[in-house]
């Protein structure tokens, strides 16, 4: 890592948010230790959804809610901050769109997730800290690439196509431990489809068009259910509605019900870093 001193006071902000001493190195690694730190930190939530709040995912308000008033997001928001904090320390990155084939077997879905791209000095990468299924590292855009992450899941790049396929022209996939999953996954040995990408270039309003679809339809997962999980070094932490569950490699999962508003505020704050008021977890639409 650099020194932070001559960092702009936004990647400043950023780092010291996500626990980082320095801006990363301008490689492979440092992406992937952006994006852990990243994951690790800001929980992927979708309360604001919930509450019927707006949505926004252009650059300030996604620094202004993930940063500086300390909340998490969903992937619009999550990757709009990651790929501006990268640009600021030195990548060279850009959005693209992608279609979640996790939860949807039978269907080809329409373009609701966002990664990114960054073109490093051995190629272009993927990088994702907003994929609120599971944990995928970085990694180079190669068909066949594979990575393994700290739950021990193992990650594969397939080319599909040629671009302008339906799908998409990569398919990332996934097969591991079903723990460190926000439970859609089977889990296993098989491989199992996470999404589906392609490189067209993307503008600022295709991101707001499928921010406001993924906060405001009701086919959108995000209006039917409360969602928020924390990646951990070698597990996975969520909540969706009132379950909670941790995976971590060398302990017991833990899975229980959530009696009550009070526990659901305390859970959300300790173990997701998100302090929310008893008013605003009131109004969350789980409590009969």
């Amino acid at each position: 890592m650099s020194n932070v001193a001559g960092i702009s006071p936004t990647l400043a902000a950023y780092l010291a948010r996500i626990g980082l001493a320095g801006a990363p190195s301008v490689d492979g690694c440092g992406l992937a230790a952006m994006q852990a730190a990243h994951r690790q930190t800001i929980a992927f939530e979708n309360l604001s959804v919930r509450l019927g709040d707006a949505v926004q995912c252009d650059s300030a308000s996604a620094f202004a809610k993930l940063v500086t008033a300390q909340r998490g997001g969903f992937c619009f928001e999550h990757n709009q901050l990651l790929a501006d904090m990268l640009g600021e320390a030195g990548f060279d990155c850009r959005l693209l769109l992608a279609r979640v084939l996790l939860g949807n077997p039978a269907t080809i879905p329409a373009r609701t997730h966002c990664l990114l791209l960054a073109e490093l000095a051995d190629g272009p990468w993927i990088a994702d800290a907003g994929f609120g299924g599971s944990y995928a590292p970085p990694m180079p855009l190669i068909d066949g690439a594979l990575a393994q992450s700290g739950d021990g899941a193992h990650h594969r790049l397939t080319r599909m196509d040629d671009a302008g396929a339906l799908a998409g022209s990569f398919l990332l996939e996934r097969k591991g431990p079903a723990g460190s999953t926000d439970g859609r996954g089977a889990g296993g040995a098989a491989w199992e489809p996470q999404y589906a990408f392609d490189l067209a270039p993307v503008l600022p309003s295709d991101l707001a068009m499928g921010c406001h679809w993924s906060a405001t339809h009701p086919q959108s997962r995000f209006t039917k259910v409360t969602v928020a999980s924390l990646c951990l070094p070698d597990g996975f932490a969520s909540m969706v509605d009132r379950q909670f569950t941790s995976w971590r490699m060398e302990e017991a999962p833990a899975r229980r019900d959530i009696a009550d508003a009070a526990e659901y505020r305390e859970l959300l704050e300790v173990r997701f870093g998100i302090a929310l008021g008893a008013a605003d977890i009131a109004r969350l639409p789980l409590w009969d």
